[in-house]
């Protein structure tokens, strides 16, 4: 947690009501989202009770499994969820556009549009992936065929699952964290994990504080959890009894029908509050702007579903279990650049977010005091346009000549620090910036490339500029340090009946 979070919190505790702490939306709002809240059954891993699935607010599908422990019920399930999400992800399949690649050598074609699945909090992320495991690899004949939907459906949750991981994705989001991206409250982390508490401090009804609202929320009856886990209270007294009543009914059409009615409304019950709030933190989000650099993270997700999309289409396999070496350090390798990219991104967005790089001073603002727009530097072998800057700034200034600063307003320009002048008098400080790149191709700066005097900007040392990707063995040169070359299965080719087994099924 930073400090401008934790004095938001504790600001949040004065004031009652939850604290912004970012000026922007960091994350894409699609204009139709999938929302999707699945219930688990207690005790029984990766065993689904219900969900409640749509993209309208007023018409929401409810997914029910009577008898979670009834192998073929939960594959139905799976199938009648297939039915929801795989339309939903063909209906962002329709308009494509041309993007140029290999710089403008070429040219490919990507989806106008991507999924966008959202879930109450991190466990329905982790429902996703699990759920998604354990459906992939299902056969559509043998023995205990499943339809032919799921092992498609299995495909794509695990998919859904992996851009999760990646930062900056906006494809499959957990509510809970993309409210706390953007709001700090005056409850711990671990409450904020309950939506309808963390709405209460962000949104409280009329009369209430944000800590009253969230003590309202605390009533498993009037707000149950947001799931995949339900309320023991609610499993030992409602759940149990009517999913006896189910069993006890077998044999008797007429009377097992009334009993799942009864197992549905339960379920009903349990899910339509959080799909009231599912959709009330939607349109709290959809009225922040969003941030300037979203829509390119967004394009990055269309890429992601265009490359699955003709993936899946080609025949491909459902994604390995485990990844070989050399793809664990690849996948790796590209989530913690992702993440490097991600945290400049939102920082070059947001100043309330840049304020926390300016506390440890990674960053500073100031006003351009000085200015020599038509510098020369002759000392190399050829005359070159090298204007200075000095920039007086209030803020800790912790670099040292040399270092090379950006600026978010002017991104393609580098600023190398000439000078660093403190003045103990007035507490400001003086740094002379030399400025290179984006200043056009003559020896005289094109208008408005070099800040004038007067102008207030800020200067970092967090760089977006491209990072070229890391040099990996071939997965046949796998070393035997790691393993030797992969398998056919760890290479997905060739995923077998086995592949559908686990510890826990």
């Amino acid at each position: 947690m930073s400090t401008l979070t934790t004095l938001a919190r504790a600001e949040a505790v004065v004031a009652g009501v939850a604290q912004r702490i970012t000026t922007v939306r960091h994350l894409h709002l699609a204009d139709r989202p999938l929302v999707f809240i699945p219930l688990s059954m207690a005790g029984e891993a990766n065993a689904p009770l219900a969900a409640m699935v749509g993209t309208d607010p007023g018409d929401p599908k409810l997914l029910v499994v009577p008898q979670p422990r009834n192998r073929d019920q939960r594959f139905g399930f799976a199938a009648e969820l297939a039915e929801v999400l795989l339309p939903y992800l063909g209906s962002c399949r329709g308009v494509t556009e041309a993007v140029s690649a290999n710089r403008g050598k070429e040219v490919r074609y990507r989806y106008v549009d991507a999924p966008q699945v959202l879930v109450p909090n991190s466990a329905g992320v982790g429902f996703v992936r699990l759920f998604g495991r354990s459906t992939r690899f299902r056969r559509t004949d043998g023995d205990y065929p499943v339809h032919h939907s799921v092992p498609l459906l299995g495909q794509w949750l695990t998919f859904l699952a992996d851009r999760a991981e990646h930062p900056g994705s906006s494809m499959l989001l957990s509510m809970t964290e993309a409210l706390g991206m953007h709001w700090a409250t005056g409850q711990s982390g671990l409450e904020d994990a309950q939506l309808a508490a963390l709405l209460g401090w962000i949104d409280p009804p009329d009369g209430m504080t944000g800590a009253q609202a969230a003590a309202v929320a605390e009533d498993p009856v009037s707000w149950p959890p947001a799931g995949p886990a339900t309320d023991p209270t609610f499993d030992n007294e409602i759940l149990g009894a009517a999913i006896k009543g189910y069993e006890e009914a077998a044999g008797d059409a007429s009377r097992q029908a009334r009993a799942r009615g009864v197992v549905e409304e339960a379920l009903r019950a349990q899910v339509e509050p959080t799909w009231r709030l599912m959709w009330r933190a939607i349109s709290l989000l959809r009225a922040l702007p969003a941030g300037a650099r979203v829509e390119g993270r967004w394009a990055e997700d269309r890429d992601a579903f265009s490359n699955f999309v003709l993936y899946v289409d080609g025949g491909g396999h459902p994604q390995p279990r485990r990844d070989g070496a050399v793809n664990a350090a690849q996948r790796l390798h590209r989530l913690e650049r992702a993440l490097q990219s991600y945290a400049v991104q939102r920082a070059y967005d947001d100043p309330l977010v840049m304020a926390d790089h300016r506390l440890t001073g990674e960053a500073f603002v100031g006003e351009v005091t000085l200015a020599q727009p038509n510098r020369i530097d002759d000392s190399g072998k050829r005359r070159v346009l090298r204007p200075r800057i000095q920039v007086t700034t209030a803020d800790p200034v912790l670099v040292t000549p040399g270092a090379v600063m950006f600026c978010p307003a002017r991104p393609g320009q580098k600023a190398r620090v000439v000078f660093v002048t403190p003045d103990e008098s007035s507490g400001q400080t003086d740094v002379v910036l030399e400025l290179s790149g984006g200043l056009g191709r003559s020896l005289s700066p094109a208008p408005g490339s070099v800040p004038e005097v007067g102008e207030r900007l800020c200067y970092t040392t967090l760089s977006d500029s491209y990072m070229p990707p890391g040099e990996f063995p071939g997965r046949d040169e796998t070393p035997w340090t790691h393993g030797g070359p992969p398998t056919a299965y760890e290479d997905a080719v060739e995923p077998t009946v086995e592949d559908a087994g686990e510890e826990w099924s």
